[in-house]
């Protein structure tokens, strides 16, 4: 099971924040005005939601005050660079001024600079106070390359964002600069093995023992590995670690709902993993025109979304409120606390970021997503920082929570099917560029 799978009862922050009752906005509102509404709402977790001291996303927040721990300062490294990418939308979108999203940014890249890494990778957890690690579990208390992967996505499209920019802009982007050219993606070869490693810390060592080998939501860290001009990796890495030799190829025949998955998902053969799969390396990775040996890559993630969208249109297991305007299953808030949503693991539980992170890939679907969200639940689930992570009609059960990893994707996939910002942004990296070729990609 992959790491992003596991987070289940551990706490990180849980953010005491007074909020009014979830409520529509008065009126008839137009399927632009949801959408942008839906961006505003979502984008205020990264910007008044932020921990204060870092600049950084708070790894959770709820709306209830309803937390098991009161350790309010917990920072999460992924979630931040999704923020950082919220943060450009909401410049583009004049959300905050452009001198706005300059300060916050610089605030949070001097923070990035202090705070702890391990050969050049953040952990998973800091404190937002000190940039101290928050051990994740008992042997992940060092670097996290997964994370960090997702944090420098972020960094990246800021620097393009701000490269050209007045000398302030300049300023930033080179701060940037300095941090991507500082991970020690090598280094996570774990001694010159081809494959790479989620996890190193300097008192456990290697003792997590995770291997990144695909199919799952991490294809972006090997990106990035291949396309750091200071710590890259050989292709060998990726075509033996990742892709397994090429046995990532899913070569059977087999359909679901009609369609085929290009690659072999981890532990989900039937219908694939969880829908973030399709979301985390693909907010700045641009999957329309993009392939390698094993995938095209649009195909497989719109296969991905189709096929999760009609298992709940069948609803097989009969829960109230599944159907062809109420789908979406991916890993977050459940009934029972924390679930790994799929239809491996279905709890009638409907994550939204789950159809709101897929308007690329299905914007019909996703748009009547939207529209039932917040126009037809019985109760309402659209609050200060947009939809809340999970609800079940079923059980009748939603709760005020919010996650990072949740939240940012909605902001930033919505504007990629909107105006394709971030993956501009991102592919216009001529590392980037280059790491992809090395790898054998087209894009």
């Amino acid at each position: 099971m992959n790491k992003a799978l596991a987070v289940v009862c551990v706490a990180g922050l849980w953010c005491a924040c007074q909020s009014p009752k979830a409520e529509k906005e008065p009126g008839s509102i137009s399927d632009d005005s949801l959408f942008t509404l839906v961006q505003h709402r979502t984008f205020q977790y990264f910007w008044d939601g932020a921990e204060p001291t870092s600049g950084a996303a708070c790894e959770r927040i709820h709306l209830d005050n309803d937390y098991p721990d009161h350790d309010q300062s917990v920072v999460t490294s992924g979630g931040t660079g999704f923020g950082i990418m919220a943060i450009l939308v909401g410049i583009e979108r004049g959300f905050i001024t452009r001198a706005q999203g300059v300060e916050r940014l610089t605030k949070l890249t001097q923070w990035l600079s202090k705070a702890d890494r391990f050969h050049g990778a953040w952990p998973h957890w800091m404190y937002g106070e000190t940039g101290k690690v928050k051990p994740f579990s008992k042997n992940d208390d060092g670097g996290d390359l997964v994370e960090t992967a997702f944090l420098v996505q972020g960094l990246l499209c800021a620097r393009q964002y701000f490269q050209d920019g007045n000398a302030e802009e300049k300023s930033l982007a080179q701060k940037i600069d300095t941090l991507w050219r500082e991970v020690e993606w090598d280094w996570y070869r774990n001694g010159n093995k081809n494959v790479l490693y989620w996890h190193w810390s300097p008192e456990k060592q290697w003792a997590m023992n995770f291997p990144l080998e695909g199919y799952n939501e991490c294809l972006i860290t090997y990106v990035l590995a291949a396309a750091s001009p200071t710590h890259g990796i050989p292709p060998e890495v990726y075509h033996q670690g990742w892709a397994r030799k090429g046995a990532i190829r899913n070569d059977s025949t087999h359909q679901q709902y009609g369609l085929h998955l290009a690659l072999k998902h981890n532990g989900a053969p039937q219908y694939g993993g969880p829908l973030f799969w399709s979301h985390y390396s693909f907010l700045g990775l641009d999957p329309r025109k993009l392939k390698d040996a094993y995938a095209d890559y649009w195909q497989h993630n719109v296969n991905h979304t189709l096929i999760n969208y009609r298992y709940c249109v069948e609803n097989p297991l009969q829960y109230k409120g599944y159907g062809p305007s109420s789908w979406g299953l991916t890993a977050g808030y459940s009934v029972k606390f924390y679930a790994a949503h799929s239809p491996q693991e279905d709890k009638g539980v409907i994550s939204p970021t789950a159809a709101l992170s897929s308007f690329p890939y299905t914007p019909s679907e996703s748009r009547a997503a939207m529209r039932y969200f917040y126009d037809s639940l019985e109760t309402p689930i659209f609050d200060k920082y947009g939809f809340y992570d999970g609800y079940s009609e079923h059980f009748a059960w939603h709760k005020p929570w919010y996650l990072a990893i949740d939240q940012g994707p909605i902001v930033v996939m919505m504007e990629n099917h909107r105006s394709g910002l971030l993956w501009k942004l991102f592919m216009s990296c001529p590392e980037v560029q280059q790491g992809l070729t090395k790898l054998g990609f087209s894009y």
